[in-house]
């Protein structure tokens, strides 16, 4: 079954159970400041999965973009990418474990025509903390049919979700596998190894308790089930193919570089084809590569794939050449790779260009050094000066038997950049964002902020990120200069004028073409679908009274007064076409 087919029939599935189809969130996460990228479905699900109702109801079913670097290193054998596409559907208080792996199965069987016989499954074992999952076992078991030596149990490693943080939402879950006939690794292998014998392509998790502060696990009143299914696995196994890259989603890509390519290497090929796909899908939502944030990790995989490149011998700047397959293949189902393909390829290009002439000294530098351990100072100097990312230099120290200081490279790296590698790493890992009383607030002056701004600088001010702590915001918005101190000074004055007009905070649930006809901002109501959620400051939605009225996920306070004294505290450029304010609130 190719790839398009698939993904409909998916959504199809559930749409018939009635899930209601959201659409995939950006990339690049709003609003969250625990996550460089988007890793999994939840992130614009939160609130709802703390129990705020959501617009389109109790059952969902999406498409979602992902982007991961967890498993960065494992790229290149039969199943493991950075960019992927998550299937998820969602139950928010609705029906729970039973009637989720029936659906999962019924997915597998009915659709994709996956034998039976070839499922394997594992549940969680049980231990202090919460008793064995014997409601998901007994199902696979007595209601699904999957014998129990096909049924493994494991401890929290490998079948416990959350929480992300000290505390919130967690439960068990359950994983199913399908056994691709690989030789066994040994007796004891089992859908835990990593062998690439079994392949996981589902899970199934059920948050049912709540750990608290003191780090006991209370269950929850309202149950949920987050439920994940491995696309581009499912694409494999119901083409008959074995592995990822031979599929219809990579066959393009694969043929180019293929085709480019002086020497064969089959696990470069791969690594280019991934790596080219990820930096094409982050570049679509014009995240330049940088040596922070999320503009290190784009950095990280061009410069990775440049590097394969050379060893396998292709010439000349090839990585926009390779993303132009990634655009075709990819480009009618998510518009923004069209809509952005000019700057897709101008960067990649430009960030090829700056590599090339740094790479061939960075090498010589490199193969002079003969300690048996890479210093940090010098780790960072290839950084530098030559612009190898450290896990660049890793590999290469590896290939020549050499360990580097990862920690003296960090200490030089936190005296010349503002945020370290380390820290972006820690980021990365991601999961749930600030739900505290302040960055609530914060969420709230954020709207204040972008209509202040819109006030005095134009309508052609709209969002372009935003970064959300307990302590202060960021704000991201498209602006062509630098603004002024007397604009700065009106944009503050707006918005402590409202906060001490002491405004309700109005929410309401209507479709998108309802939204935007009575004054709404809808910047990212893709992650929505037809149904919205619209926070109005001042007024009701319909009211002309409204000071502010933006499609938004929430959560929000419910007055003004609530904000304190809003401070902006810097105006900055972010990146071409965009400006950035990092702002405050202060006790009155």
């Amino acid at each position: 079954m190719k790839s398009e087919i698939l993904r409909q029939k998916f959504i199809n599935y559930f749409e018939n159970r009635s899930h209601a189809y959201i659409g995939s969130y950006p990339l690049v996460p709003q609003d969250d400041p625990s996550v460089l990228f988007t890793t999994a479905g939840m992130h614009p699900l939160v609130p709802y999965l703390m129990g705020e109702k959501h617009p389109l109801g109790k059952r969902l079913v999406d498409v979602q973009k992902c982007l991961r670097t967890g498993d960065i290193d494992e790229v290149g054998d039969i199943q493991h990418l950075t960019f992927l596409e998550m299937l998820g559907y969602w139950s928010l208080g609705d029906y729970f474990k039973k009637e989720s792996i029936r659906y999962t199965f019924g997915f597998y069987t009915e659709i994709l025509s996956f034998s039976k016989d070839d499922i394997f499954v594992t549940v969680f074992a049980g231990d202090e903390d919460a008793p064995a999952d014997e409601e998901s076992y007994n199902t696979w078991k007595n209601e699904i049919g999957i014998p129990e030596e096909r049924i493994y149990k494991y401890d929290k490693k490998e079948n416990w979700w959350g929480p992300v943080s000290d505390t919130g939402p967690c439960g068990p879950c359950t994983e199913m596998f399908i056994d691709t006939g690989i030789e066994a690794c040994g007796p004891a292998c089992g859908p835990a190894c990593n062998c690439d014998k079994f392949v996981e392509i589902g899970n199934n998790v059920f948050m049912e308790y709540f750990k608290n502060k003191n780090g006991q696990f209370e269950k929850l009143e309202q149950k949920n089930v987050d439920v994940g299914l491995g696309f581009e696995r499912l694409v494999m196994f119901s083409e008959g193919c074995n592995t990822v890259f031979e599929t219809d989603l990579f066959a393009g890509i694969m043929n180019k570089i293929i085709t480019l390519a002086k020497k064969e290497d089959v696990k470069s090929c791969r690594i280019i084809a991934d790596h080219i796909r990820a930096a094409t899908f982050a570049l679509a939502e014009e995240v330049e590569p940088t040596n922070i944030d999320r503009g290190y990790v784009v950095r990280r995989l061009i410069r990775r794939a440049v590097r394969y490149g050379k060893q396998i011998g292709i010439e000349g700047a090839f990585t926009f050449k390779v993303a132009k397959e990634v655009v075709e293949k990819m480009g009618s189902i998510y518009p923004e790779l069209r809509e952005n393909e000019q700057f897709i390829y101008s960067e990649l290009k430009k960030e090829e260009e700056k590599f090339e002439k740094t790479l061939e000294k960075g090498m010589k530098e490199f193969l002079n050094i003969n300690d048996a351990e890479i210093s940090g100072k010098v780790a960072f100097n290839l950084f530098q000066t030559y612009g190898f990312p450290l896990e660049m230099t890793e590999e290469l120290a590896s290939e020549k038997g050499l360990k580097v200081d990862r920690s003296g490279f960090e200490e030089e790296f936190k005296k010349h950049q503002d945020l370290s590698r380390k820290g972006a790493e820690l980021k990365f890992k991601g999961g749930l964002g600030d739900e505290s009383d302040m960055a609530v607030k914060y969420h709230t002056a954020t709207h204040l902020l972008h209509e202040a701004l819109r006030k005095v600088l134009g309508n052609h001010v709209y969002q372009r990120g935003s970064n959300i702590t307990a302590e202060r915001l960021r704000f991201d918005f498209a602006h062509p200069d630098k603004m002024t101190e007397e604009e700065l000074k009106k944009v503050e004055d707006i918005v402590n004028e409202q906060i001490n007009l002491g405004l309700l905070v109005f929410e309401a649930i209507t479709t998108v073409e309802e939204a935007k006809g009575d004054g709404a901002i809808g910047l990212f109501e893709a992650k929505y679908g037809e149904k919205v959620k619209v926070y109005s400051i001042g007024g009701p939605l319909d009211s002309e009274d409204a000071f502010s009225k933006e499609i938004c996920g929430g959560p929000h306070i419910k007055n003004t007064s609530e904000l304190g004294v809003f401070r902006i505290k810097k105006e900055e450029s972010s990146s071409s076409g965009i400006r950035r304010i990092k702002a405050v609130l202060e006790t009155k």
